[in-house]
């Protein structure tokens, strides 16, 4: 916990606090005695988080409701930070739906690249300098498993999560002389409210599901020490076989097959 805090600071932010991954994250720093800045657009839900973790664990909060979206999103969250003594960012906030290509509307499609692919690098450029002028820090992006392959009824999703895996990626090498440890947590099915709201029917494969706290606990201990990190045996394994033992097409084919039969009554006919 000490290490945590003279590392990062007394602070953390995480964006997409509320609920799911982003409420576990806020749990488990709070528990880590972290302050934390939280920032979500579930502004009842956020503030009830906030005012238990206050409770239970003796921390404080700042709060930020906001959507991403918006064109001063980044800035607003800036000011918040300068403000504390804050040099560790967890980005969980991400846009998903779970439906065939042609069923998402334009207004969707730009949702997608604006939350998950331009605010997120945006926020990290801002958030990084800062952290290069003060000697170092953190910087944790959720990724997931459907950024491995493409992956159908969540093309969109699957398209902008391998971006923030490479991102990521790339960072972990170009930011470590600065001091600043950069990784993806890359989470395979977790029950958030949003996993557990898209219905998946599972045949004969049923994947290992995880918990958010698990996700948490495991990927904050991994800060610092990887560019990557697949949480969950299961899901190792499971990334181990689809890109060293089968073809990538393979691959693609039984990946798309299991997520036909999850989501067969949402695929257009």
């Amino acid at each position: 916990m000490q290490t945590m805090n003279k590392k990062y600071g007394t602070w953390a932010l995480v964006v997409g606090s509320a609920e799911g991954l982003g409420e576990a994250y806020s749990t488990e720093l709070a528990k880590r005695k972290m302050n934390l800045l939280m920032v979500d657009n579930q502004q009842e839900k956020m503030l009830a988080l906030a005012g238990k973790l206050e409770k239970e664990f003796s921390i404080q909060t700042k709060c930020l409701t906001i959507d991403l979206s918006e064109n001063d999103a980044v800035e607003k969250i800036m000011n918040l930070v300068e403000k504390v003594d804050c040099r560790l960012l967890l980005n969980v906030a991400a846009f998903s739906r779970v439906k065939p290509f042609f069923s998402n509307t334009q207004e969707e499609l730009e949702r997608y690249a604006n939350i998950n692919c331009l605010k997120l690098t945006s926020l990290v450029h801002s958030f990084g300098s800062k952290l290069k002028k003060e000697g170092g820090g953190g910087i944790l992006m959720m990724s997931s498993l459907a950024g491995l392959i493409g992956m159908q009824m969540i093309t969109p999703y699957a398209a902008t999560k391998a971006y923030t895996w490479n991102l990521a990626e790339a960072l972990h090498y170009e930011l470590k002389p600065f001091n600043i440890d950069v990784m993806a947590c890359i989470a395979g099915a977790t029950t958030t409210p949003a996993y557990l709201s898209s219905e998946p029917k599972y045949g004969f494969f049923k994947p290992k599901i995880m918990k958010p706290d698990e996700v948490a606990v495991v990927a904050l201990n991994k800060l610092g020490k990887k560019a990557l990190f697949i949480a969950g045996f299961s899901n190792r394994l499971n990334y181990f076989i689809l890109t060293r033992l089968l073809p990538r097409s393979l691959a693609a084919s039984t990946a798309n097959k299991v997520m036909a039969k999850m989501y067969r009554d949402k695929i257009e006919r």
